[in-house]
């Protein structure tokens, strides 16, 4: 697997064995209760129980790991509105390496805070006026550091990808075969990975990405065979989705990989997170809630269906929590 070559699933299977030890196998849990709201049979993909608390602990580790054995630099730069980032600052900790994180300064705290916690440091970029890739990339030049991609790289696609692998092997042993997976989508890694993990498993699975409204670059580019970018003028509260333009690599594989994307509002997200807190007994940040959020808002397209669906975070500010919370 070198740079700019799509990771396959000999690496996915390459990546569960090199994490294997740092990571945390997160439970694929089954609710009777929301079987009977959908008319379905849901499988529910808890990475919000992941070290950090999203499942970015897994392509940080691969890929940090990988790194530590290779060059003899001792600095990690990365960019990130907050889940790679701590993934990124406690992976190099792991590894004894340091780590410095661009985010955006509107970042939710729980994420600056979390980074912090790890070892990380955190250099801050106004979002809508400055590039973090330019940023990070100053910063790595000036540092002799190494750059680790949140997600257009093959190393993290393909720990990323350990979460399908995870889920599939779950549900096999609970003689489960998924139709259809519904994955959070930013930069489209974690929804690159699983897809190669998951139609190696299952062939006939439909993958679908899940995108809040505003930010749907995937789903467009998707329908028109190349990639698109989005303006810069919406707002979400899916922080960890914000992204402008797919990746190269990424939409690569989710082109021959996925079904058509989906789309949702801030406010089915919002739902989808209470509804989650209070049957799931779980908290999940919105980003990490979209792909509940599309099945509850088309139920009626999963009746009589095993859907997979990935929680794929649960680091939320207080105030968006109680947001929804209240309702």
């Amino acid at each position: 697997m070198t740079k700019g070559t799509a990771p396959n699933y000999a690496d996915v299977i390459s990546a569960a064995c090199n994490i294997r030890q740092h990571i945390h196998p997160t439970p694929l849990l089954k609710s009777p209760i929301l079987d009977e709201v959908v008319g379905g049979r849901v499988l529910i993909k808890t990475e919000t129980l992941q070290r950090t608390g999203s499942f970015k602990f897994r392509g940080a580790f691969n890929k940090i790991s990988r790194l530590a054995t290779k060059t003899g630099n001792t600095n990690i730069v990365a960019w990130s509105s907050g889940n790679h980032a701590q993934a990124v600052a406690a992976a190099a900790r792991v590894v004894g390496l340091s780590a410095a994180i661009v985010m955006p300064q509107d970042a939710p705290k729980a994420k600056v805070d979390g980074t912090l916690a790890q070892g990380g440091e955190v250099i801050f970029y106004n979002r809508d006026k400055e590039s973090r890739e330019k940023i990070g990339t100053r910063v790595a030049n000036e540092r002799n550091a190494t750059i680790v991609p949140p997600y257009d790289d093959p190393a993290v696609i393909a720990g990323q990808g350990t979460v399908g692998l995870e889920a599939a092997s779950q549900a096999l042993a609970e003689d489960m075969i998924p139709d259809t997976a519904l994955i959070p989508c930013g930069g489209g890694g974690l929804v690159a990975g699983c897809a190669i993990a998951l139609k190696t498993q299952f062939p006939s699975i439909r993958v679908h990405p899940v995108e809040p409204q505003g930010f749907d670059d995937t789903t467009r580019s998707l329908a028109s065979g190349k990639r698109v970018k989005n303006s810069t003028e919406p707002r979400s509260i899916c922080d960890s989705l914000l992204i402008s333009t797919p990746g190269e690599l990424t939409f690569k594989i989710n082109l021959e990989h996925l079904a058509q994307g989906i789309v949702v509002t801030d406010d089915q997200v919002l739902s989808a997170m209470r509804f989650a807190f209070q049957n799931l007994k779980l908290v999940v940040e919105p980003g990490g809630a979209i792909a509940l959020a599309a099945l509850l808002a088309d139920k009626s397209s999963y009746r009589n269906k095993t859907v997979l669906i990935i929680l794929s975070g649960g680091n939320v500010d207080d105030a968006i929590f109680r947001r929804a919370l209240n309702g």
